[in-house]
């Protein structure tokens, strides 16, 4: 009996649409992280890239659980000396709600060149409204 091995050429990817609201952050982070690495489909194979699109609507309006809100910080570094800035998480779903799933589901995929491929198919929008209508997502059970 041979094991199966996806090729990248007769892998069919589909396309998802989550909505986020009042969703906890982590837990949809996974989900959506499983879905992008092709995790959910019997044809994985972890070398190859066998996921799907996601795309993510109402950004803005996820939950975090407990105080995260105001003391959980996020870092960004400019590359220069000094160059650490902190945020809240309060002040960054104010300002860039979409990097804050992006950066959730980034922690949750592989360190390496596949991961960063399987990230492109993640599109993170802040209201309810995406331009992907013509790809016909189908909702993603979570």
């Amino acid at each position: 009996m041979k094991t199966y091995t996806a090729k990248p050429g007769e892998i069919q990817r589909d396309w998802y649409v989550v909505d986020a609201e009042g969703k906890t952050l982590g837990r949809l982070a996974t989900q959506i992280a499983d879905t992008l690495r092709g995790k959910r489909k019997p044809q994985y194979t972890p070398h190859v890239d066998t996921g799907d699109f996601v795309v993510v609507i109402n950004a803005e309006k996820i939950h975090l659980t407990g105080q995260k809100l105001d003391q959980k910080l996020v870092y960004r570094h400019s590359g220069f000396p000094g160059g650490l800035k902190t945020r809240t998480m309060r002040e960054q779903l104010d300002r860039r709600p979409t990097e804050v799933i992006r950066k959730a589901v980034k922690g949750m995929l592989p360190r390496n060149k596949l991961a960063a491929a399987q990230l492109t198919k993640l599109k993170v929008y802040a209201g309810p409204e995406h331009p992907h209508a013509a790809q016909a997502p189908k909702d993603l059970e979570l």
